[in-house]
């Protein structure tokens, strides 16, 4: 037994007096089309509609004879034809001229032939998307926005963003590009309804809770906009994590991506003969998560608290011989520049510096490098003292090549007595 719609409701209900339903029956005409047509198996319902397609498409000559039906679609079974005419016939997709003998679509069936149209046209990857914003853009276009296509809108870019969100925080670079593909697939969709969102913020007929969804969608669709430069930061990161292996040129991710292109029976074959065992899963039951969880709370040991003290004071270590050797370069640098600038007289960097080998001359070197720094000369140290001096250090870009063990060249330079005024 069949049953009637007031069946479907709990008792005290009228099916009519709900707001939903009541706009679904208001377009019953309509809706009884689509249920002409998707009724059955699925190639039942392919070849209606490639019928119903066909007789659609003449847009010049819209009424057709009986003959010209049957040679038209000489591909077709007669009889299967003519069963799926008369079906569409008597379910009112299909009208029939009894005094002119012509057949035509009738308005319900051109509307649901428009609808199954536009529906087609997206049934690529980014069909819902580019569906929705379609409806929505059309709506606009004609001044009649609906509230419940802009809702659908809203929720698919919401979908959307929150897959991409689930990608960003996986950290895995195959997901986050398989996200930043879809991205760019529904990139033009997006571009276009901010077009459609614009013009429809920007009309002052709209009622206020349409206006809400068009700037929820607004906002919806700015937040998509600043995942580009996120997605490629992120992929930026994880390339440079790639772990390269030798110098094949080759990366960890190259692998993967060799690796998940290959079937099941592919993987299998190549752990042939290298497992001498095979793995032994381990299940975690909740009587056994209990004990585990009853042992660490009750039973297990703990250590006792010890308490801990930062250790006494002590003094400092004595410099040790580098800085005691050091020292001693520093003060007979400063006895021997002291004695030049008592007599007031210029002296060649070489002779000044120059010693038995290259690290303590490197030092006295940069010793002088000092003289007159004010910073320097604030300490209490020999090299205070030394940079003190009444002395300045003259270079150029010259060098002089010395006769030396361990130091072949050194700048040319001279250091010059300061005059006091």
């Amino acid at each position: 037994m069949e049953s009637t719609l007031d069946d479907f409701f709990a008792p005290g209900f009228v099916p009519a007096d709900l707001g939903p339903l009541a706009g679904l029956m208001r377009a019953r005409p309509v809706l009884n089309a689509f249920i002409t047509l998707f009724r059955g198996g699925e190639d039942e319902v392919l070849v209606r509609l490639l019928v119903l397609r066909e007789i659609g498409a003449r847009a010049n000559a819209p009424r057709w004879t009986p003959q010209e039906l049957q040679s038209h679609f000489a591909y077709l079974n007669p009889i299967k034809l003519e069963t799926v005419l008369a079906r569409l016939r008597q379910n009112d997709l299909l009208v029939w001229d009894s005094d002119a003998q012509l057949y035509a679509l009738s308005e319900p069936g051109r509307i649901a032939l428009a609808a199954v149209t536009t529906l087609t046209q997206f049934a690529g990857e980014d069909a819902e998307l580019g569906y929705l914003t379609g409806q929505v853009a059309a709506g606009q276009s004609v001044g009649e926005v609906s509230a419940e296509a802009l809702q659908h809108l809203l929720a698919r870019l919401n979908e959307l963003y929150a897959d991409f969100e689930a990608a960003l925080e996986s950290q895995s670079e195959f997901r986050i590009r398989s996200a930043r593909d879809k991205l760019d697939s529904v990139w033009r969709w997006v571009e276009k309804g901010t077009e459609v969102m614009r013009a429809l913020l920007g009309d002052d007929t709209l009622d206020l809770p349409t206006l809400n969804l068009a700037q929820s969608i607004a906002y919806a669709q700015s937040r998509m906009l600043r995942l580009t430069g996120v997605f490629q930061r992120r992929l930026s990161e994880l390339a440079a994590q790639r772990v390269h292996l030798g110098e094949s040129g080759l990366t960890s991710t190259n692998v993967a991506d060799w690796l998940r292109g290959q079937s099941q029976a592919a993987l299998a074959s190549l752990a042939d003969g290298l497992l001498a065992f095979h793995p032994e899963p381990l299940f975690a039951t909740s009587d056994e998560l209990l004990d585990v969880a009853e042992f660490e709370i009750t039973g297990r040991v703990r250590t006792e608290h010890v308490a801990s003290e930062l250790p006494s004071s002590s003094a400092a270590p004595v410099v040790d011989e580098l800085e005691a050797e050091r020292l001693l370069a520093a003060e007979a640098l400063y006895e021997e520049l002291a004695a030049l600038a008592g007599q007031g007289l210029p002296a060649s960097l070489t002779e000044s510096v120059l010693a038995d080998t290259y690290h303590e001359t490197a030092y006295r070197l940069s010793l002088l490098a000092l003289l007159g720094d004010a910073d320097a000369a604030l300490e209490q140290s020999v090299v205070a003292d030394l940079v003190k001096l009444p002395l300045r250090l003259e270079t150029d870009a010259s060098v002089d090549e010395l006769d030396h063990p361990e130091v072949a060249t050194i700048s040319r330079g001279r250091l010059m007595p300061l005059r006091s005024e």
